[in-house]
């Protein structure tokens, strides 16, 4: 499994069995997506949050083609919809607590969880955070339950700095996965994206045609990553 340095950020090119081993151990794993990751020299918060991670994955197929053409690296792409999928398969039975955004992903998420099999979980609706993150009732949550994974389905930018808040102020080892909508994915709550649409870097062309209003910010703000490379 290699790692790739990019500017303070680790990011891991590994499989999912790999990069499951990996972050299994405990700690952050983040999923950034190129829109975000264009935003590291604006955001210092956001970028101190990536860099503090334990695993950073190759959630970009953007990001991916940058490496290979400026960097002469073949990255393994692994997006967070992926491994969060491969997880989810896999029917775990250990303690996993859902941090959502809203009542209705709240009630989707439990019941996707419940379809999948899995009922050893817990949801926590999370509320309206600013950059200073301060949720003693998150906190309170999780220490008197102990997950042995915490999934945060929360936007990119603010569910890293929710995981670092979480890492600093407990007390045992845990695992944190920022996958952020990849959840929504599987639910229908966001654009029906699935696992071939995914590997053939799809995933944004898919977005801004369900949504395009919504995404046309989000996709021009992927182009702004290429002058990390030149």
């Amino acid at each position: 499994m290699r790692i790739i340095k990019f500017y303070g950020i680790n990011f891991f090119s590994g499989s999912y069995t790999e990069i499951k081993r990996k972050i299994d151990k405990g700690g952050i794993l983040v999923a950034p997506a190129a829109s975000a990751l264009s935003q590291i020299y604006r955001n210092r918060n956001y970028h101190n949050a990536l860099k503090k991670s334990d695993v950073a994955i190759l959630d970009s197929g953007f990001f991916c083609i940058l490496l290979r053409i400026f960097k002469r690296l073949n990255a393994i792409k692994l997006s967070g919809f992926l491994f969060l999928n491969r997880f989810l398969n896999e029917k775990t039975h250990r303690k996993i607590l859902l941090i959502n955004p809203n009542k209705v992903s709240q009630k989707l998420n439990s019941e996707f969880l419940k379809s999948k099999g899995i009922k050893n979980f817990k949801s926590y609706l999370a509320p309206l955070y600013n950059s200073n993150i301060h949720d003693v009732k998150l906190l309170k949550l999780i220490k008197i339950y102990k997950p042995k994974y915490i999934i945060i389905n929360l936007g990119g930018g603010t569910q890293e700095l929710i995981a670092l808040y979480i890492k600093n102020n407990i007390n045992f080892k845990t695992s944190i996965f920022c996958t952020g909508a990849a959840i929504a994915f599987m639910t229908g709550e966001q654009a029906p994206i699935n696992k071939v649409i995914d590997r053939l870097y799809l995933g944004w062309f898919i977005r801004f045609l369900w949504n395009p209003i919504k995404n046309f910010k989000r996709t021009a703000q992927s182009f702004y990553l290429i002058k990390f490379f030149i």
